[in-house]
């Protein structure tokens, strides 16, 4: 009698590993000293973002006047790059709610990093919401608080303000979802500490977790509830980014398509920076037998089909201009075809629409070199995306007196390159003093222990014959 063996999935945690290994793989990069190569990294990430920091503090001194802005063009790389680091920050609550809820199982090796991912990627979109104010003391005027100014109240009827309220709803939920997950790896490393300062700081953390099976069946039951809650921001966050454009009058914002697109394409942004990171991630770490050519190929699926989404809204984009009979929206996106910015038009189609279609040949979306190499290029072609759907609507006014192009300072330059400097920083100081991989949902998918063991396989095989 021989193994069923299924032909359809391959096993999601290779390597014949038992409970105790995936404890100790993954505990070691958090329990060991920081790694040459962390400390180069994490050295470079620090130097840009202290450079981007003092880009930042000085357009904050001397007012946004420092960027590239002018009176036709009065949004470009700011809100560009908002826009960008939101949709980046969608896959983590994808991954986490949405495919929890469909019980994936491939998500659990994954989610971690992309729930990280989310937070800093929600908070370097964050640092671009103060940068705009231009008095980021004045910040908390954003919010409904009681003041004393009189009638001094938010426009509620202004999608810049829905924007701060879903952010920071977005955040708090992402954040809480995020820590509740660390909390039993957190008390596995706790009962692993060696020393008592590394036992009373993860130990305060863990909140007295003890594994009990009520405390497990609560775990469950907050997770599903969690769950729930974030499903809706999956949709609901990047609609009311998107509003920003849609509820405006301007050619080439005012269609309702914007929803769904910008949902779609922040899905597809955001699983191609997962890809990025986890690709590193498994090589730097190690992790080989816990991200897997499984995990790899089923990201590689879901660009691939949020990629053909996206190329279908570029199409209706330009049939829906044609279609509505007016003159203004037809020429804008003539123009971005073929005007002055045509280069960045065509960009954003080659690495958006073409290069995802690539992963249909299986060859290509399990190579792990060519995965890497086209998750960066989706992400490239999506910041292209938002300067083409912002520039180029805006640079071409009603009067052609008012034309006029825009040109980044070193200062839009400058304050991009401190997201990245503020995104890489956390990510590294994220994967080396907590785990990068959630241990406990991964030993929740492996099958059977004793069938990972190569002794016990073939202690099985000679006693069937």
């Amino acid at each position: 009698m021989s193994h069923v063996v299924s032909p359809i999935r391959e096993k999601l945690v290779t390597g014949g590993k038992s409970y105790s290994d995936v404890t100790h793989d993954i505990c070691k990069q958090v329990e060991g000293e920081p790694t040459k190569e962390w400390k180069w990294a994490f050295g470079i990430s620090s130097i840009v973002f202290i450079y981007g920091a003092y880009c930042l503090f000085y357009t904050w001194w001397q007012g946004i006047g420092v960027w590239g802005l002018n009176k036709t063009v009065g949004w470009a790389w700011d809100i560009t790059n908002f826009v960008w680091w939101v949709g980046i920050g969608h896959a983590g609550t994808l991954i986490s709610a949405v495919l929890l809820l469909f019980r994936q199982k491939w998500r659990t090796s994954i989610n971690r990093s992309a729930e990280a991912m989310t937070i800093f990627a929600v908070l370097c979109a964050a640092s671009f919401i103060l940068a705009h104010m231009g008095r980021p003391w004045l910040a908390h005027w954003a919010l409904p608080l009681p003041n004393a100014f009189g009638s001094l109240w938010v426009n509620f009827n202004s999608p810049l303000v829905w924007d701060v309220f879903a952010i920071s709803t977005y955040l708090s939920v992402s954040l809480l979802f995020w820590y509740m997950g660390l909390v039993p790896d957190l008390a596995s490393i706790r009962d692993r500490a060696t020393t008592k300062g590394r036992k009373f700081w993860y130990g305060l953390f863990s909140l007295g977790w003890t594994g009990s099976s009520k405390t497990w069946a609560r775990y469950e039951y907050m997770s599903l509830i969690l769950a729930g809650i974030s499903t809706p921001l999956v949709l609901s966050v990047h609609t009311i980014v998107s509003m920003d454009f849609a509820t405006s009058v301007i050619p080439g914002w005012h269609t309702t398509i914007f929803p769904p697109y910008f949902v779609a394409g922040a899905i597809f942004s955001g699983f191609a920076m997962v890809q990025t990171l986890l690709l590193i991630t498994r090589v730097v770490f190690k992790l080989e037998d816990y991200i897997t050519i499984e995990h790899i190929e089923m990201m590689n699926i879901v660009i691939t089909v949020t990629g053909s989404i996206v190329g279908i809204a570029y199409l209706t984009e330009f049939f829906i201009a044609w279609y509505s009979g007016v003159e203004y929206e037809s020429y804008a996106f003539i123009n971005r075809a073929t005007g002055p910015y045509w280069w960045a038009y065509w960009m954003m189609m080659t690495c958006n629409v073409i290069s995802p279609q690539l992963f249909w040949s299986k060859a290509i979306r399990t190579n792990l070199m060519v995965s890497f190499i086209l998750s960066i290029v989706v992400n490239v072609g999506m910041w292209f995306e938002r300067f083409v759907i912002i520039v180029t609507s805006l640079h071409r006014d009603y009067l052609p007196s008012s034309w006029a192009m825009f040109s980044p300072t070193m200062y839009d330059i400058g304050d991009y390159i401190f997201s990245f400097g503020l995104f890489f920083t956390l990510f590294f100081l994220f994967a080396k003093y907590l785990p990068v991989v959630n241990m406990a949902e991964v030993k929740a998918v492996m099958k059977g222990v004793s069938s990972n063991f190569p002794e016990k396989k073939k202690a099985t095989k000679k006693t069937e014959e």
